[in-house]
């Protein structure tokens, strides 16, 4: 934790403690767009982890997973730029994912400096069985919302995601 970061005494002494009913201020919080991102994340999180619970995969996984199946021979550092992952963490994800038994690293027929990704059969037979999980697992995630509010839920997202 950087000084910046560090509570001063007068931040302890003021701090709003929540009230016996649980409810806490949250000051301008629910009018900011980052804050109910990251409920509407967490919620997706945990409603996806429950749905893959036996399979102890990430989100992350889970797309990583998905990229390579559909690139086959894709490089790890190609891989890392498209899902935005930093080097090292792509080959700790890699290395998890392949140490499952779930993907296969091999030498680049075209780039001896680096590593074609393909999924092992156990990969494959993994994701046939998750993408009907977790087309579900979307599915419920919006279900109070119409077919139209859907795709604008998803235009808006992907707009937010360009912005920054």
């Amino acid at each position: 934790m950087t000084d910046i970061d560090r509570p001063t005494p007068s931040d302890r002494r003021t701090r709003q403690r929540p009230s016996k009913s649980g409810k806490m201020a949250l000051g301008p919080l629910p009018e900011l767009v980052g804050y109910n991102l990251r409920k509407a994340q967490v919620a997706v999180f945990q409603s996806f982890q429950n749905a893959v619970a036996p399979h102890d995969m990430t989100p992350g996984q889970f797309g990583v997973l998905i990229m390579i199946k559909e690139n086959e021979g894709l490089s790890q550092s190609d891989l890392g730029s498209a899902v935005g992952i930093d080097r090292s963490t792509m080959v700790a994800v890699i290395d998890r994912l392949e140490s499952r038994g779930l993907v296969i690293r091999a030498p680049s027929p075209n780039d001896r400096r680096s590593y074609a990704l393909r999924l092992s059969p156990e990969g494959e037979k993994l994701l046939d069985e998750l993408i009907p999980r977790i087309q579900a697992h979307d599915k419920a995630m919006v279900k109070d919302l119409s077919a139209e509010e859907q795709a604008q839920l998803i235009d808006f997202l992907r707009r937010i995601s360009r912005a920054g």
